[in-house]
C-alpha cells in the first residue's frame, strides 16, 4: 500500500544578482533558510474552537470545515519529537507558548490536508493565525511517530532527501505520477513533481552523500525506483533519525556555550556611517531572541552581509545583493541576546555616494 506522503508548498526558485561568485552563491543558496544558531523556536499548538479551515474531500470534491485543534495524544507526541531533536545537544532550543502572537512555529492537525511544514525561516513569513506545520493523520498509530520528526525536520530546514541530486535515483515517472494520484494522497502530477522527482540545488541537500536511513527519506514501494538496483522492490527508511540525521542539525547548530561577563549597552537604534567595504561592529542587548531589522542600505547597488563573531571567527549568518536595482533594501537577521554581531557592506563602483547608514533597532 502507498505511504502517506509529507507535501512541502510550491514555492518559487529565489532569485539572486548575475554575476555572482560561486562560494558566495552557494552560501546565499544553502544558509537562506537556517536559524541562527543559538535561536528559541517557540512553538504554539492551535487551541480554539474557530481554527480550523474548509478542505475539499478528494474523492466527493465537496468542501467541509475541519478544525486545527489535536487531542492530548497527538500533542503529546510532538512535545516529544521536539525533545528528542534538541537532546542531540543542538543549539537551538524549542519552547512550548500558549500564545500563537509568541511563535514561530504554529501547529495544526487538520485530517484531510496532508502532513506538512514549512522550511526553516520560510515559517516567517506565514501569517500569525496561519499554520507553519499541519498533521493529517494520527501519530499515535504505530509508525507514524517518525512524521513528527520529519515534520520537525522541514522546520529546522531540511528538505526531502529522496530529491538530493547526490541519491543518483532514476525513476519511473510515469508509474510515481500514477501511484501518487490514487489513494491515500491524491496528488496532482505537479504536487507530486515537485516533492518527488524534483532534484534539488546540491547547495540546499542535507549532506553530500545520499542517505536512504534518513528521517527526511520517504519510503516507496516496489516498482517506482528504477535505479539503483537494489531500491526497485521498495525503499523502506526506519523512521527515526539517522546517524547522518544528527550530524546534519549538529553541524549547522552546534552547542553553544552561554556568554561570559561582558559590558553590554542598551539596544537602541545605532546609525553608523560606513564607506564601501567597512566594517561595523555593535553588541546587543534585545529582551529575546527574535527577528531584528539589522540595516537599511539604500540608494545604492549594495552587497550587504552580517558576520556572528564566535571565537574571534566571523561566522555568516544573512546576507542580501539589490541584483542592480537602486532602491531601499532591509536586510533582518535573528540577533541573541549577549552575541556580538558585524555587518559588512560594499557599494558597487558607479552607485550612489559610497557611504551608507546601518541601523539597528
Amino acid at each position: 500500500m502507498t505511504a502517506r506522503y509529507c507535501s512541502l508548498a510550491q514555492q518559487s526558485a529565489p532569485a539572486f544578482a548575475p554575476g555572482l561568485a560561486a562560494e558566495r552563491l552557494s552560501a546565499l543558496i544553502c544558509g537562506r533558510r537556517m536559524w541562527v544558531n543559538g535561536t528559541v523556536l517557540h512553538y504554539h499548538f492551535f487551541d480554539r474552537d474557530s481554527d480550523g479551515s474548509s478542505i475539499p474531500d478528494p474523492e466527493t470534491g465537496e468542501s467541509r470545515h475541519v478544525s486545527w485543534v489535536g487531542g492530548k495524544e497527538q500533542r503529546e507526541v510532538v512535545r516529544e519529537c521536539f525533545q528528542e531533536w534538541q537532546g542531540l545537544g543542538v543549539g537551538l532550543s524549542f519552547v512550548e507558548v500558549g500564545d500563537r502572537s509568541e511563535a514561530e512555529l504554529r501547529i495544526g492537525f487538520q485530517v484531510g490536508d496532508g502532513s506538512w511544514s514549512t522550511v526553516g525561516k520560510d515559517a516567517l513569513q506565514v501569517g500569525l493565525n496561519e499554520r507553519t506545520m499541519n498533521f493529517g493523520w494520527d501519530l499515535t498509530v504505530p509508525g507514524e511517530r517518525g512524521t513528527a520528526l520529519h515534520e520537525i525536520g522541514h522546520a529546522l530546514g531540511m528538505l526531502h532527501e529522496h530529491q538530493s541530486p547526490f541519491a543518483g535515483i532514476h525513476w519511473d515517472d510515469e508509474a510515481v505520477y500514477a501511484d501518487l494520484a490514487g489513494p491515500p494522497n491524491f496528488w496532482s502530477r505537479d504536487k507530486t513533481f515537485f516533492n518527488i522527482l524534483r532534484k534539488l540545488d546540491a547547495n540546499e541537500v542535507n549532506g553530500s552523500v545520499w542517505d536512504p536511513q534518513s528521517i527526511m527519506e520517504y519510503p516507496f514501494s516496489g516498482g517506482l525506483i528504477l535505479e539503483p538496483e537494489q531500491f526497485r522492490g521498495g525503499l523502506n527508511p526506519p523512521g527515526v533519525l539517522s546517524r547522518a540525521d544528527k550530524e546534519f542539525v549538529r553541524r549547522w547548530y552546534p552547542p553553544t556555550e552561554p556568554p561570559g561577563p561582558r559590558e553590554l549597552v542598551p539596544f537602541r537604534s545605532v546609525p553608523l556611517r560606513l564607506g564601501p567595504a567597512e566594517q561595523a561592529d555593535f553588541v546587543i542587548e534585545p529582551p529575546e531572541t527574535r527577528e531584528y531589522t539589522v540595516g537599511t542600505f539604500g540608494d545604492s547597488d549594495t552587497v550587504v552581509v552580517v558576520f556572528e563573531e564566535r571565537d574571534g571567527e566571523p561566522r555568516y549568518l544573512s546576507g542580501q545583493d539589490d541584483g542592480g536595482t537602486p532602491h531601499n533594501a532591509t536586510l533582518k537577521a535573528r540577533l541573541v541576546k549577549g552575541r556580538r554581531y558585524f555587518v559588512r557592506v560594499r557599494l558597487y563602483a558607479g552607485w550612489g555616494s559610497g557611504e551608507t547608514a546601518v541601523m539597528c533597532w
